[in-house]
C-alpha cells in the first residue's frame, strides 16, 4: 500500500475528527459515497484533486496542510522551477503539480497537469466533477477533449478555456498522445 496515501488518509481522518464533522457530512460535500469516503479515510482508496480540494474548504485548511502535513509558509512570492512542484498523482495517471504549494492563503490553485492518453477512454462518457469556483485551462503540449455540462470541446496547444467549475465538467487527452496544460483552480470566496 502507498506509504503516502496512508499518510493523507490519516491526516484527513484527524482533522475531521477534530473539527467534529460527520463522514455523512464530508459525503454530501465531496459528491463521493460513504463507501468510498471510509476507503479513502482506512488509505485503500486513491482521491481526486477536486477531492482534495474541497476537502481542504471543508476543514478551512490549505490543500498542502493535506498532503504534506505541513502549512505553506511563503506570502511574498513562491518560485517553481522547470519541473518542480507538489506532485499529485490522481486520476487513472492524471498527474498534477501544484505550482503554488508553499504560498499561504492563496487565491487559486496553480497545477501543471498532464493527462494520458489512455485508449480505452476515448470511446467512453467522459467522468465529469464539480467544484465550486471557476477554473482556466491553458493547453501546452498535446490536445484535450474538455466536456462541461453536454458541450465537448477539442482543445490544441495555446488553446484555453475559462469556465464556472460549478457547471459538470471533466477532460481527456486524445490525439494519441498525453497533454500537458496549466489548470487555474480559482476558489471561491
Amino acid at each position: 500500500m502507498n506509504t503516502k496515501l496512508i499518510e493523507i488518509a490519516a491526516r484527513i481522518k484527524s482533522l475531521r475528527e477534530i473539527l467534529e464533522i460527520s463522514e455523512e457530512e464530508v459525503c454530501q460535500k465531496t459528491d463521493i459515497s460513504l463507501e468510498d469516503y471510509r476507503a479513502i479515510e482506512a488509505g485503500q482508496k486513491d482521491f481526486s484533486a477536486t477531492f482534495i480540494i474541497k476537502l481542504a474548504e471543508i476543514f478551512n485548511v490549505d490543500t498542502t496542510d493535506l498532503l504534506t502535513g505541513k502549512s505553506p509558509t511563503l506570502s511574498t512570492f513562491a518560485l517553481s522551477r522547470h519541473g518542480e512542484g507538489l506532485s499529485m498523482l490522481r486520476r487513472k495517471g492524471f498527474e498534477y503539480k501544484n505550482l503554488a504549494y508553499n504560498f499561504k492563503n492563496k487565491i487559486t490553485e496553480p497545477f501543471y497537469v498532464t493527462a494520458p492518453f489512455i485508449t480505452e477512454e476515448q470511446a467512453k462518457p467522459i467522468v465529469l466533477s464539480t467544484h465550486e469556483g471557476q477554473e482556466f485551462d491553458y493547453i501546452l503540449s498535446g490536445s484535450l477533449k474538455v466536456q462541461i455540462n453536454e458541450q465537448i470541446e477539442i482543445l490544441n496547444v495555446g488553446d484555453s478555456i475559462y469556465y464556472d467549475s460549478s457547471n459538470a465538467h471533466g477532460m481527456i487527452a486524445v490525439g494519441g498522445k498525453p497533454c500537458d496544460f496549466l489548470a487555474i483552480v480559482i476558489k471561491k470566496h
